[in-house]
């Protein structure tokens, strides 16, 4: 099962937190869920597929009884909060507009991209749309995460690389990556590179270590928080 299932899917509730934290009764929950899904997809068309390309890995969103607290955590925080703030508060506004909620962003720093399964993802992604060779471009990517401190790594790429007549599936592994191990700390990313020759899918697995054993990079307190003006 292990091999088949979302790593995060496969913790959430028992080692992982859920991305969205919030209670609603029945007759607002598919409300509550469709606007997280909306914020997220906003969020990622604005920041991650075009300028200034922000790097969002992951988006958590609390809720009150009143209020939407969304939490972006980007390996770029200066491109998202802008110059004094204004873009932040830009991003802010449309979000309010977007469901009609009072919202608070807050900013999140990433020290360590290469240790973001998501990041990694979208770095190899985004090479192979501008069709640099992609066993080197796994081996580079998978390198450099190696060299941050993680235990090991697993990347996968499907489709028609290199521009092959046959779609076929390539993956390139280091280290160990204990699936089945719920105790093992595994990050996952996926991202799409559209190519001019077809769809090429990316997935990446990293294995930091057990939860509370990770490398020191992982637990040490570098995250910046940067929160928005209140509106």
């Amino acid at each position: 099962m292990g091999q088949k299932i979302h790593p995060l899917g496969f913790r959430v509730g028992i080692t992982e937190e859920w991305r969205s934290r919030w209670y609603a009764p029945k007759a607002a929950f598919g409300e509550f869920l469709g606007e997280d899904f909306a914020i997220r997809k906003f969020i990622d068309d604005r920041l991650n597929r075009r300028p200034p390309y922000a790097a969002v890995s992951r988006v958590n969103i609390d809720r009150t009884r009143n209020d939407v607290k969304v939490v972006l955590h980007t390996a770029r925080p200066g491109l998202v909060i802008g110059p004094k703030g204004a873009e932040v508060d830009k991003l802010k506004n449309a979000l309010e507009d977007l469901i009609d909620r009072k919202i608070t962003v807050n900013i999140m720093e990433i020290k360590a991209p290469d240790r973001d399964a998501k990041l990694v993802a979208e770095s190899i992604a985004e090479q192979l749309k501008k069709r640099a060779g992609f066993r080197r471009v796994l081996k580079q990517r998978a390198e450099s995460a190696m060299a941050t401190g993680v235990l090991g790594v697993k990347i996968m790429v499907s489709g028609r690389l290199g521009g092959a007549e046959m779609a076929r599936k390539e993956k390139l592994i280091r280290g160990s990556i204990p699936l089945h191990t719920l105790q093992a700390h595994v990050d996952y990313g996926l991202a799409i590179s559209r190519t001019t020759y077809g769809t090429i899918g990316v997935k990446v697995w990293l294995y930091k270590g057990r939860y509370g054993e990770e490398t020191a990079i992982e637990a040490a307190p570098n995250r910046r928080e940067f929160r928005g003006k209140r509106g």
